[in-house]
């Protein structure tokens, strides 16, 4: 009973599979710098991915800020967003020094209420940057009609919907660009690391000039950049985990449906709602946590880490009610967020859980 259970744990491949890639980069000590496995990783991913255009980065949020930042919106645009994420997704828009507005979500999914979105949207108004929370796939449809309507760019934060597909496509693939996070709990990692996809292939030579200082020679700097590029430990970690996405998926897959099985009908917990057309990756397995349940979300968060159990409250607080957010944007009402924060609590999952780890959970939810 003492061993802990994480509400998620990396994916590794077999220990000597990883060294034996590594070697010949031991031995050329070409660590960095968009090398071979740079390369490769990004060719492999365009394919899996199912996307026009890929552009790696050394992770998901400078993937976020660069994006942003390569459409060079004027300074103190208006971006709607939602607060129902990881402060990741609030953070990169502001430290692009664009007005945030944040827009209420939907109860049924947790993703961005697209029929709120219009009332927000000011002359100001430059993009809508939503986010496929836990893999649940936002109003594609919609949100693209209104965006179309009023000129406006739409960047998805995909940081949980790796290769998750909408009506047989790379969810990638749709608006102006996604972005898609490889940190270590992910469903793929590259120990850190992200990627931008796109379709403008424009795009491509900024998001390089943005990672990499400007440079485009040994003497020659083009633009102002960063440093936000990926390198070749990270690549290989990715095409060893690549190698074997499928089959971590399946087992993901799996373990999602006897959690579900077990707790769909249970009193006072409620599920997230499935959306049509998406293949799923099957990377969280959240609850609500209702009024009718025998003890709150917050002992029931309490409860499970007393039996070394560590679930968590993704998302709570909304990002707009965190301390350095407050008094800082717009909004016109965020119940369903806040009220949806007060009861989600995500319980773990990963292809190597163990069934009986499983019932544990279960016997101490049920």
């Amino acid at each position: 009973m003492d061993e802990k259970i994480f509400v998620t744990r990396s994916s590794m491949p077999a220990y000597e599979e990883y060294i034996d890639a590594i070697k010949p980069l031991w031995e050329s000590c070409r660590l960095t710098n968009m090398g071979q496995y740079h390369q490769e990783l990004e060719r492999q991913l365009k394919v899996y991915l199912d996307v026009p255009e890929i552009s790696l980065m050394v992770n998901g949020h400078m993937a976020l800020e660069m994006i942003i930042q390569a459409f060079g919106f004027p300074e103190g645009s208006e971006v709607i967003t939602t607060p129902f994420t990881f402060v990741s997704t609030t953070h990169a828009i502001a430290r692009n020094r664009l007005q945030l507005v944040f827009c209420d979500v939907k109860s049924s999914d947790g993703t961005i209420d697209e029929a709120k979105i219009e009332d927000l949207i000011t002359e100001k108004t430059v993009a809508i940057l939503p986010v496929h929370v836990y893999g649940n796939v936002c109003n594609i449809e919609e949100i693209q009609r209104i965006a179309d309507k009023y000129g406006l760019k739409v960047i998805y934060d995909a940081a949980h919907a790796f290769g998750v597909k909408y009506k047989g496509k790379g969810i990638g693939s749709y608006g102006d660009a996604s972005v898609f996070s490889f940190h270590a709990t992910k469903v793929f990692h590259t120990i850190e690391g992200g990627a931008v996809t796109f379709s403008d292939k424009n795009l491509y030579d900024k998001l390089y000039n943005l990672k990499n200082f400007g440079i485009r020679g040994e003497e020659q700097v083009v633009s102002v950049g960063a440093n936000a590029k990926m390198n070749e430990l990270q690549a290989i970690m990715g095409l060893c985990n690549l190698k074997h996405i499928e089959q971590a998926i399946a087992a993901r897959k799996e373990r999602w449906i006897y959690y579900k099985e077990h707790l769909q009908n249970k009193k006072g917990i409620c599920l997230f709602e499935e959306n049509d057309g998406v293949s799923r990756n099957y990377a969280y397995f959240p609850i609500l946590v209702e009024e009718s349940y025998s003890m709150s979300r917050n002992d029931l968060y309490d409860l499970l880490r007393e039996n070394h159990i560590f679930a968590r409250k993704y998302f709570y607080p909304i990002t707009a009610d965190m301390e350095c957010y407050i008094g800082q944007y717009i909004e016109k009402g965020l119940t369903t967020a806040r009220k949806l924060s007060e009861q989600v609590l995500t319980i773990p999952l990963y292809e190597e859980l163990k069934w009986e780890q499983m019932n544990r959970i279960l016997e101490l939810v049920c």
